[in-house]
């Protein structure tokens, strides 16, 4: 772990953090695998591994500096607020995104899984076939996870809790989305559209001095509700570290085979092509949700047929996806030749 980083390598960090907040709020796609192509992986679950009874014994005894060393504090610190930056700013285009040009989104995250199974699959070396056979689960655990049926919304506190400790998971394991688990638990639009908009909407009032939400409960509930998903986050993050540094240690090429299998199963979850099934009432009418928004139950998978204009620029999307992957693979060549 470095602590001597120049300054275009912190930019790049609060980069890397910035499309790893915008990767754990689209559903199939895991910010675990944005860390994992962009170098900083390792880094990533040993840092957090440092959050433990020796850094809370050095931060309550007043040793800032110590606390701060001690857990990576430059390299998280800098990762985190480029992800805070994400939640305000690419993920809102995002949102607006996947509303107007669904199919384009979806065609460049596919090709971006590809480049990304591309890239990490390339420096693995020898395939055995105990290896073989890790890869084999997980991409049979990865399909799986993509044909469960998503539970209805629940605002229970401990529910939401829970909710935290289990969304957080795209960010340590790639190739497992955050945020498709959340859609599987029914919570995806309760924890990472509507309590972010609320903390959004409520930042704004403040600072424009106006302070009414006090009086406002179902503003007041998302705003619990999100503190309660964070925490729930935070202590997921530090428990899976904990668990994915001992296994990495251990089982370093058993871990990547399986992970390298878990993303090639995630790409049925991001195929570009598919039709949303929305769920139905007892008189055949669709259902929506608190805020108005129709109720989605599905997705049905197909292949184009034709090669119209919108397949064709669909295809591009998912080159262009490929490419963006594989410019940081040429990046990382051309800084280690220029450090050489």
């Amino acid at each position: 772990m470095s602590s001597n980083r120049n300054l275009s390598d912190k930019i790049w960090l609060v980069l890397k953090g910035l499309f790893m907040g915008a990767a754990n709020k689209v559903p199939g796609v895991s910010g675990g695998v944005v860390a994992f192509v962009g170098g900083f992986y390792e880094e990533f679950i040993y840092s957090l591994q440092k959050i433990n009874r020796k850094a809370f014994g050095l931060l309550f005894n007043g040793r800032f500096k110590s606390f701060f060393r001690y857990i990576n504090g430059g390299f998280l610190g800098l990762l985190v607020l480029g992800m805070i930056i994400s939640y305000f700013s690419i993920s809102k285009i995002l949102d607006y995104l996947i509303v107007h040009f669904e199919l384009y989104v979806w065609s460049a995250f596919f090709g971006m899984i590809i480049g990304s199974i591309y890239y990490i699959a390339k420096g693995f070396g020898s395939w055995k076939k105990k290896y073989i056979g890790y890869l084999l689960c997980g991409i049979a655990a990865g399909v799986a996870i993509s044909f469960l049926e998503p539970a209805r919304e629940n605002d229970n506190l401990i529910f939401v809790f829970l909710c935290g400790i289990i969304g957080v998971s795209g960010m340590t394991l790639p190739g497992l989305s955050g945020s498709f688990i959340l859609i599987l638990l029914g919570n995806y639009v309760l924890l990472l559209v509507d309590s972010v908009n609320a903390l959004f909407d409520t930042l704004s009032e403040v600072f424009m001095g106006d302070f009414s939400f006090f009086s406002n409960d179902e503003r007041l509930q998302l705003l619990k509700v999100l503190i309660i998903f964070s925490l729930g986050s935070i202590v997921g993050l530090v428990s899976l570290s904990h668990l994915l540094g001992y296994v990495l240690k251990r089982y370093k090429k058993a871990t990547y085979a399986v992970i390298i299998g878990f993303i090639a199963g995630s790409l049925g979850v991001v195929w570009p092509w598919k039709n949303k099934v929305y769920s139905l009432d007892s008189s055949g009418l669709i259902k929506t949700d608190a805020n108005g928004r129709e109720i989605i139950s599905d997705y049905i998978r197909y292949f184009p047929n034709d090669f119209s204009r919108e397949t064709i620029i669909a295809i591009i999307f998912i080159i262009f996806g490929m490419l963006i992957v594989l410019s940081l693979d040429w990046y990382h060549k051309l800084k280690d030749n220029h450090d050489g």
